[in-house]
């Protein structure tokens, strides 16, 4: 599944309209979500779509006053992976060609956007995925045994996708909005709407035979304000069951 031929232009020319689409799931992030915005590449290829999960500290109000170019608002939590549903369908509706993703507790550096999406251009590849444990990432902070966890994730990913991703985990990616109309994938799943559709995405664009590659970034993990919402093995099985329930049939 080929790119066109204009990629490498389009990395380096300013559109008429943003190319990718940058969703920022968020649920009491307010605090936070003002210093992503404000880290937020100023390069016109980019937007970012803050999916405010029914927030109720004001992070839908601080993500429009630190210039968010839209914000969705959900009246009650539907969970990590329905915001980002959301924020796809949003921006496919804008008509841009990439969608990317961004964690809205300020764990990623925005600026990396710019040069992973040149880095994908260039790459004419279809989908990418950011890793903090190839060379030129990094890891900013203590992570609580959480680094453990991600690469054992990552493995067994690997393993069950066929094809060798060193962290799955991260949210940090980039990748073309047409994987998401292929007839193999289907992101309106109810079983999808927490932390299981990144990796279902990530596996469904390995098993798709798109070009899929990696590209160095950095996680922040901000000690004081906590690490993440993630809580226990149940969201940890979110994470690592896509894999598995798609590799063994038992969903598609």
């Amino acid at each position: 599944m080929s790119s066109s031929t204009g990629d490498r232009q389009l990395s380096r020319t300013a559109p008429d309209q943003p190319l990718v689409a940058v969703i920022i799931p968020a649920l009491n992030e307010a605090g936070k979500i003002g210093r992503v915005l404000d880290k937020f590449p100023k390069d016109g290829r980019f937007e970012a779509i803050v999916v405010d999960d029914g927030s109720d500290d004001g992070t839908g109000d601080e993500a429009r006053a630190h210039g968010a170019a839209l914000v969705i608002r959900h009246e009650q939590r539907g969970g990590v992976g329905n915001a980002i549903r959301d924020g796809w369908k949003a921006a496919i509706e804008r008509k841009r060609p990439y969608l990317a993703l961004l964690s809205g507790d300020d764990q990623h550096v925005p600026s990396e956007m710019v040069g992973a999406l040149d880095a994908l251009l260039a790459a004419r590849a279809d989908y990418l995925q950011g890793s903090r444990w190839i060379r030129g990432g990094h890891v900013v902070g203590d992570t609580g045994g959480r680094g453990l966890g991600t690469r054992v994730y990552s493995i067994a990913f690997s393993i069950l996708a066929g094809r060798r991703v060193t962290d799955a985990t991260n949210g940090f990616r980039i990748f073309r909005s047409a994987i998401l109309d292929h007839p193999s994938v289907d992101i309106d799943q109810s079983w999808l709407d927490s932390y299981d559709l990144e990796p279902y995405v990530l596996y469904k664009a390995i098993r798709g035979k798109y070009r899929v590659i990696e590209h160095p970034c950095t996680v922040v993990y901000h000690v004081k304000e906590g690490y993440t919402k993630m809580r226990g093995l149940k969201d940890w099985w979110r994470l690592f069951r896509p894999a598995l329930l798609l590799r063994t049939g038992v969903k598609r």
